[in-house]
């Protein structure tokens, strides 16, 4: 090749090689050895994906629903040390490049009303910046109604993290109810759920337990209590299997329990 094309030709292919590197490196793929185990733990515990597009991430997983532009679920290890007060500064959403689709943009959800609501909160991720940064995902999302976002929904994250600290951990996974009867809002038709479950499994302990929550997406001052419900119903409701890797006996017993025996509620 004539010299006076090497050069321009070497340019164009470094010019494409920092597009790619930039569209489709993830910072989160570098892990440390905490963040490894946790991923580890994340396998184990996976829910079943009716979707079969998961996608996981340095601090949580999630499958991701193309058809409702956000997650059926999001499943992470809320550990006792995972427990922090800091302040970060509050990023911007930022569209998730590990769906393949690429997650609903973030101006889906301006002037309609509804909060962009956590799945993961970012109350749980303050022990370092880049784990809050990533719960600020749009795939982490979905449309939630101020009151109840800021209410009960707050007051039942906010039970997650007293119980991740009494019982030295704690797996959740959380998610809304999709199905094809929702309105949506935006451009992109984000769909808004009618209601929100949270399941939290306390493995810590030779007689583990597990209780789960299923919520209306609207304003309540009712106990947490209220809206215990057994997996099993969950399971029914949504069509996934929440915990198929465990063993079966222990797997049935857990799931088909609504009892709140064993959880401290104050």
């Amino acid at each position: 090749m004539n010299r006076k094309y090497i050069y321009p030709a070497l340019i164009i292919l470094v010019t494409i090689g920092f597009y790619y590197f930039e569209e489709n490196f993830d910072g989160s793929n570098t892990t440390s050895e905490e963040v490894h185990d946790d991923t580890k733990m994340n396998f184990y515990y996976l829910p079943t994906s009716t979707t079969g597009s998961v996608i996981t991430h340095n601090h949580y997983t999630l499958s991701y629903a193309e058809k409702h532009e956000q997650a059926e679920w999001v499943a992470y290890h809320l550990k006792r040390e995972h427990l922090s007060d800091n302040e970060f500064k509050r990023p911007y959403f930022q569209k998730d490049r590990k769906v393949g689709s690429t997650s609903a943009d973030w101006r889906n959800y301006r002037k309609s009303g509804y909060d962009r609501g956590h799945l993961c909160p970012a109350g749980d991720r303050r022990f370092d910046y880049d784990a809050f940064e990533e719960t600020f995902k749009t795939s982490n999302i979905s449309p939630q109604n101020h009151k109840f976002n800021s209410g009960i929904w707050n007051e039942l994250e906010k039970k997650v993290r007293y119980w991740a600290k009494k019982y030295n951990g704690v797996y959740v996974v959380t998610g809304g109810v999709l199905s094809d009867d929702l309105k949506s809002i935006g451009y992109e038709a984000v769909s808004v759920p009618k209601y929100f479950y949270k399941i939290v499994y306390d493995h810590s302990s030779d007689d583990p337990k597990m209780i789960a929550f299923l919520m209306p997406h609207e304003d309540s001052d009712k106990s947490l209590k209220e809206f215990v419900v057994s997996t099993d119903e969950i399971e029914k409701l949504t069509g996934i299997d929440f915990f198929p890797k465990l063993d079966d006996a222990i797997e049935d017993r857990l799931e088909a329990s609504s009892s709140t025996s064993g959880w401290r509620f104050w």
